[in-house]
């Protein structure tokens, strides 16, 4: 009976962590370069159970079958399928279709890797995200600087070039885009990035949309409520038997 319970508690733990994903996912269904995650989960190993009331002494060992108790969370998945792109009226608003990041060197010296072009231009006319991340840029040289954006004439062509100022934005592409780290705020660090080489288009006046699917969300969210409401039956049926079992034994 105890066994039980603890498998019950086990599965209401992965619930509570499906349920708080599921509602982030909703959260941002409107933040631009969001990218889903999901929750990979799997069934433990199940394991031999036995007692000793065999024989006609009820001293053996009895096998009893197979218990499976419960499942694990395995990984977190975060999918960065391609969102759909929206048309905008700001200049400073750019998104990326293909497998390219824009790199932005953040304000606590960290560089981030982001799919969010939802810019702005800071004090100095630089180009920054939301947050007041410096977004990057590279020369002539092949060196990194950041990205002037001041004054009404801020352009942007489909490779990246900024127009009239020998720059372009720093792309960066990973062979496994699901091994970074997520910071939040749609930012992500990792290792092994290398620059995009013509595998990213850029549209300016334009952003990513989230990729969260809404129907599947709310699907989600359907399926885990009705597992939430099977282990609380099986969690009340648990402690009525230990009450009556209690209860008994307080009699003899």
């Amino acid at each position: 009976m105890i066994r039980s319970i603890d498998t019950l508690s086990r599965n209401f733990d992965i619930l509570q962590k499906k349920q708080e994903n599921i509602s982030a996912n909703v959260a941002n269904i409107n933040t631009a370069g969001y990218k889903a995650q999901e929750i990979i989960q799997s069934t433990l190993q199940s394991k031999q159970m036995a007692n000793h009331l065999g024989g006609p002494l009820l001293n053996q060992k009895n096998d009893i079958g197979s218990f499976t108790f419960g499942n694990q969370i395995d990984e977190m998945y975060r999918s960065f399928d391609q969102g759909g792109l929206k048309g905008t009226a700001s200049a400073t608003d750019v998104a990326l279709q293909g497998n390219g990041f824009f790199t932005v060197a953040g304000t606590d010296g960290q560089t981030y890797y982001t799919r969010n072009g939802n810019f702005t231009v800071n004090a100095a006319g630089e180009l920054v995200t939301q947050e007041g991340h410096r977004v990057l840029g590279i020369d002539a040289n092949g060196q990194s600087t950041f990205i002037p954006a001041g004054g009404t004439d801020f352009s942007v062509d489909s490779n990246g070039n900024v127009n009239e100022t020998g720059l372009q934005l720093m792309l960066t592409e990973f062979g496994n885009p699901e091994a970074l780290t997520s910071r939040g705020n749609t930012l992500y660090t990792g290792q092994g990035g290398t620059a995009s080489m013509g595998t990213t288009t850029v549209f300016q006046h334009s952003l990513e949309i989230s990729n969260v699917n809404t129907a599947d969300e709310i699907t989600n969210l359907m399926l885990v409520g009705r597992e939430f409401e099977a282990n609380q039956k099986a969690l009340n049926a648990a402690d009525e038997t230990l009450r009556k079992a209690a209860n008994e034994i307080g009699k003899v």
